[in-house]
């Protein structure tokens, strides 16, 4: 009997150590870490801390995702010039027109879901959107409100906006204002007109725009700093200030409520924590939320936007510009970029996607300097420098990879 109840013991440890064998042996292997993609990831860092002091910019955060991997991610700085109250990567910034591109994404959502179509009119969906061309207002869809193309002048009303009045409101002034083309045809940057989307996606689902950017977007996403109003943004504990002024001589500015009005254009408040988020969607990483497929649809260079491209004259990566649907689209021989910036308040943002890299990068800012101006063209030639090394070793790492 003792002979028998040692040989079952022996047995039951030779199959635990054949099952603990087997469950070793499925354990996945550690992607090993790209030294080229590290080395990128400094250099950039390097740069950008230069410019940043160079510039003596009070604050601002960074973001820079890779894959589905956050490669830095940090604040800088501190919330108010002169002051010790540092920023973190939880700091609430304003994004301004960054906020261009959450409403097409929006949009996006929507028409997956079967609310809208692209091709839907704005006068059908907003009666109030009249043009002094009558046949052109009933002509004008969504794709041309989004890309900035729908036959009205440059910033056509934006002073309006400012004044705090209802896009709804402005819409029936638009009648009022000479157009300068067809639809379609001419690119001329807008805030009144945009925002209108928002109108059109109120009505729509029946409930205000706030609440629309929650469920479909701010709510999957899992963020928490993310908010569509002025109330939210004062009442922030942790609230970068804004700032007027140049060359380290800033002075405090007064926190405006400006653009709450027109959140598609421009009031969207977040944290550089949420953007890395959001870069994680932009980059095709949230199938659950949004779908490749109508990704590429809202990055499609829309509109030739030569007319309108002084900002880019001194970014060296970049040939040729468009509008996609909330977003830029740049592009040279062998690549295409997407990218939005924003100016509100004294806030300055920049985004911007590689597509074909899966590499994304955001920067917000609570100052004027030239930090955004110069941050996403230097990243733009840092990474091309080091291209070529992160390609080779990735090609070589995964040759290794299947020969193991």
């Amino acid at each position: 009997m003792q002979k028998k109840y040692y040989f079952l013991l022996s047995l039951t440890c030779l199959l635990l150590t054949c099952t603990n064998t087997n469950i070793e042996k499925k354990i996945p292997q550690k992607k090993p870490q790209n030294p080229h993609l590290k080395a990128f990831t400094n250099a950039y860092i390097n740069r950008f801390e230069a410019i940043l002091a160079e510039t003596k910019t009070p604050g601002a955060s960074l973001v820079i995702v890779k894959d589905e991997d956050v490669l830095h991610m940090s604040g800088y700085g501190t919330k108010t010039a002169f002051n010790n109250d540092s920023v973190d990567v939880h700091t609430v910034f304003r994004i301004g027109s960054l906020s261009k591109g959450f409403a097409a994404v929006l949009a996006g959502i929507l028409v997956e879901k079967g609310a809208l179509k692209w091709t839907d009119k704005v006068q059908d969906l907003v009666p109030e959107f009249v043009l002094k061309d009558r046949e052109q207002a009933k002509r004008v869809n969504l794709i041309h409100l989004l890309s900035q193309s729908s036959g009205l002048p440059y910033h056509a009303y934006t002073n309006l906006v400012e004044a705090g009045l209802d896009v709804r409101k402005i819409a029936t002034e638009l009648k009022k204002v000479n157009l300068i083309s067809k639809e379609g045809e001419i690119y001329a940057y807008q805030n009144a007109a945009y925002s209108l989307i928002g109108a059109a996606m109120e009505n729509v689902k029946k409930i205000p725009i706030e609440e629309i950017f929650e469920q479909e977007l701010f709510e999957p996403l899992q963020t928490v700093h993310f908010s569509t109003n002025y109330e939210s943004l004062i009442t922030t504990e942790n609230l970068a200030r804004p700032h007027s002024g140049g060359n380290g001589n800033w002075r405090n500015r007064k926190i405006s409520n400006k653009y709450y009005n027109a959140i598609p254009a421009g009031g969207i408040n977040a944290s550089i924590a949420d953007m890395s988020e959001w870069l994680q969607l932009l980059l095709g990483n949230r199938p659950d939320v949004i779908s490749q497929k109508t990704l590429d649809e809202i990055f499609e260079p829309r509109i030739d936007t030569n007319n309108k491209r002084r900002y880019f004259r001194n970014w060296s990566m970049v040939e040729g510009t468009y509008y996609g649907l909330g977003w830029r689209v740049l592009t040279n021989a062998q690549d295409t970029f997407i990218y939005h910036g924003g100016f509100v308040n004294g806030y300055r943002g920049e985004i911007l996607i590689h597509p074909k890299e899966k590499l994304g990068i955001c920067v917000l800012a609570n100052a004027p300097s030239k930090l955004p101006n110069r941050s996403i063209p230097t990243f733009l030639e840092t990474y091309a420098e080091k291209r070529d090394s992160i390609h080779a070793w990735e090609t070589r790492s995964r040759s290794e990879r299947v020969r193991e």
